[in-house]
């Protein structure tokens, strides 16, 4: 079972809000997920982001691989450079 990291979206018409959750990669978008992990909210100025850092990084070191965009949000807040570092130290 190949898992990703990537994001479901919520909310209302024009008004997103996504969630960063654990899925299998051939589940569709908005369907079943094993974990969720963090939040991203477009509309906001300001924290934009949740993540729960140890969640996460744990997932990626199970194997889990991250979207583009999720891999993106997660190098904006500092948790890929904490993987990498974690990866280092092993």
């Amino acid at each position: 079972m190949a898992v990703k990291l990537r994001l479901k979206r919520m909310g209302a018409k024009r008004k997103p809000f996504y969630r960063i959750i654990v899925a299998d990669s051939r589940s569709p978008r908005d369907g079943r997920f094993i974990d969720m992990v963090g939040t991203y909210n477009p509309n906001l100025a300001e924290n934009k982001y949740t993540i729960k850092e140890a969640e996460t990084i744990e997932w990626l070191n199970k194997g889990a691989q991250p979207t583009d965009t999720v891999k993106s949000i997660l190098t904006a807040t500092g948790v890929w450079a904490k993987y990498k570092e974690s990866k280092k130290t092993k």
